[in-house]
């Protein structure tokens, strides 16, 4: 495969603080690259060197001639008064596509994305559809590598598994930067983790993410192997160095400089093997009443809109429940009617007698923005009470990847992954029976997640668990609830029963014809308006487009016929990713296609 950008030894420093050193790294036609590593590892930093927007201190990058790259960072910013169809030509435009095809490039994109009307303006989208917007972005650039950070930022499921079939239907390479492990195990090719623990500063698998985890164990297995055989040679150095030398000859002086060069390679090799990771543990009560938590008909509205009507849910030691739904459907107002925060509009919320409950709030109330800290972790301010011990604070702030000198830093000055750190050092000081945990893992890193996700399984009370972490829910739940948003909820036993669930709730369990759909909808629209300019020409062509992905489709589905990919796992995992990706546009299309016939028939005279 030919190169497309090829960093060879190169090494990045902020201020006293260096990020990495010596790295080589290429990126190729065809890859799908996941980049992970611990936070301040210099991920984003590293992305920015791929794309030229950040320099590297040493070493080379090599990118191929007139090659076109489509960077997303983790926040984007629009000028307030912009449309959906003025940013997405803007990008298109600017990335070299020419006038005439831009309209034509734009609505689909606008297609693609989901976009139904490209005259919106941007200022009033949430920021799960401003993150849309930002691929999108780079979608209509039409590059030969499109490199994105954190693109889950933001995103509900429905937008997590939007972009997954996104990613999968883009015909360029690209490089995606993020903590969700879930789309790197579903989408990825390959997997690098930037850390100081590896003798190259890199570790890279060719594989999903899932066969990542197996090459590091193993890496990592060989390793401790070389570090126990080079602790014994050392330890026999050591030991004849210490009876003294016999005689001064070249030969001895020899031997002391080799027993002093094994000395200082072990204590290099160890340090680098020691990774820090948090240390967290929760601590259950103990208590073994069957019911900590009754709910009985719960039912609730916001804003006149219906979130859920008639929940009953048993909370009981060992229990772990997974709270999913779309951004705004009522998942986080269930903690809180389940925490006693909010009162129900109907249906009662029981709590055992003297139940202990520890709450973590996404938004992280808990914590003062002016408190330092060490206050915010010890009342004393030097030391904490652990399990019925006390526990010197600087120890107890290390289990948690917090140096001696943060502690006297105020909240505010603190990172978001070392906010939510502290919010958890805080919250496993307390005894629970229940946890009610709502997005812990925004901004964590992948090991702090792993830690976290460990402790979560171990926790003997009972968890209710919100989170857009998907492989933490399929890790740690045994049984999930479900929201679609309207008030209707299911309660299921695996995360893609309730995927499939959604999609009916979404599409209705009954099929519909098409003119049953325009009948339906002209009754409920009483103010029709006609096509934009914008619409018309995405409905003059929209035809040939679905054309083009149904052909498309089918060369997806007759890949996985073929008997040559057959034989190979991992070509014949692809080749059907790749036709649920296709069928998957098809059906935007005619979705696409149905919405503007919709909208073109109400607008005619009636008569």
């Amino acid at each position: 495969m030919a190169a497309l950008i090829h960093c060879q030894s190169i090494s990045k420093s902020f201020g006293t603080k260096r990020l990495f050193t010596d790295l080589t790294l290429g990126v190729s036609d065809n890859d799908r690259l996941g980049i992970i590593g611990p936070n301040g590892s210099g991920k984003s930093t590293l992305l920015k060197i791929l794309a030229g927007l950040e320099p590297a201190d040493e070493g080379d990058v090599v990118r191929r001639q007139f090659l076109r790259i489509a960077y997303v960072p983790q926040e984007s910013t629009f000028a307030p008064d912009a449309t959906v169809a003025s940013v997405l030509e803007q990008a298109a435009l600017a990335s070299g596509v020419s006038e005439e095809d831009c309209i034509a490039r734009v609505q689909e994109t606008l297609g693609r994305t989901g976009f139904e009307n490209g005259d919106q303006h941007v200022s009033p989208l949430s920021g799960g559809w401003k993150k849309r917007l930002a691929i999108a972005c780079g979608w209509a650039q039409i590059p030969d590598v499109m490199l994105l950070d954190e693109p889950t930022n933001h995103l509900d499921v429905e937008g997590m598994q939007w972009l997954e079939s996104m990613m999968s239907q883009a015909p360029w390479a690209w490089v995606i930067v993020s903590h969700d492990r879930w789309l790197l195990d579903r989408s990825t090719t390959k997997v690098a983790e930037l850390n100081i623990r590896y003798p190259d500063g890199l570790f890279l698998v060719t594989g999903r993410y899932s066969d990542f985890l197996q090459k590091r164990e193993d890496y990592q297995h060989v390793q401790t192997q070389q570090v126990q055989a080079l602790a014994g040679k050392v330890r026999r150095e050591v030991e004849w160095l210490r009876r003294g030398l016999k005689a001064r000859t070249t030969k001895a002086k020899y031997r002391v400089d080799t027993a002093h060069a094994l000395q200082a390679e072990l204590v290099e090799t160890t340090a680098r093997l020691r990774e820090t990771e948090s240390s967290v543990d929760f601590v259950g009560s103990g208590r073994r009443t069957k019911q900590l938590i009754v709910a009985k008909q719960l039912s609730h509205s916001f804003d006149a809109r219906v979130l859920m009507r008639d929940v009953e849910m048993v909370l009981a030691p060992g229990r772990a429940i997974g709270v999913l739904g779309q951004n705004g459907s009522g998942k986080s107002t269930l903690l809180k009617l389940l925490a006693k925060e909010l009162e129900p509009d109907q249906g009662t919320v029981t709590h055992a007698e003297n139940l202990q409950m520890v709450y973590f709030d996404q938004h992280r109330h808990r914590l003062d923005p002016t408190m330092t800290l060490r206050r915010t972790l010890s009342d004393t301010g030097h030391t904490v009470t652990y399990r019925g011990q006390t526990i010197q604070l600087a120890g107890w702030a290390k289990r948690f990847r917090f140096q001696p000198e943060q502690l006297d830093l105020p909240i505010a000055l603190l990172s978001g992954g070392e906010q939510a750190r502290a919010v958890i050092a805080q919250l496993m000081l307390q005894p629970a029976d229940v946890l009610i945990v709502d997005e812990p893992t925004n901004d964590l890193d992948i090991p702090t997640r792993e830690v976290l996700e460990e402790s979560l399984s171990e926790f003997p009370g009972s968890l209710v668990l919100v989170t857009h972490d998907r492989y933490m829910l399929e890790a740690v739940c045994t049984d999930f609830v479900g929201f679609d948003g309207h008030g209707a909820h299911g309660v299921f036993a695996e995360y893609e029963q309730w995927e499939v669930w959604f999609r009916r709730q979404r599409a209705g369990m009954a099929p519909e014809s098409k003119s049953a759909r325009l009948s339906r909808r002209a009754s409920s629209s009483p103010k029709p308006k006609k096509l934009s300019f914008r619409e018309q020409q995405e409905y003059d062509t929209i035809e040939e487009r679905i054309l083009a992905a149904e052909t498309a489709r089918d060369v997806c589905r007759a890949k996985t016929e073929d008997p040559a990919i057959a034989t190979n796992h991992l070509d014949l995992q692809e080749a059907y990713d790749a036709l649920k990706a296709a069928e998957a546009y098809v059906e935007q299309c005619y979705a696409r296609w149905t919405a503007l016939e919709t909208k073109r028939q109400l607008s005619q005279p009636q008569g």
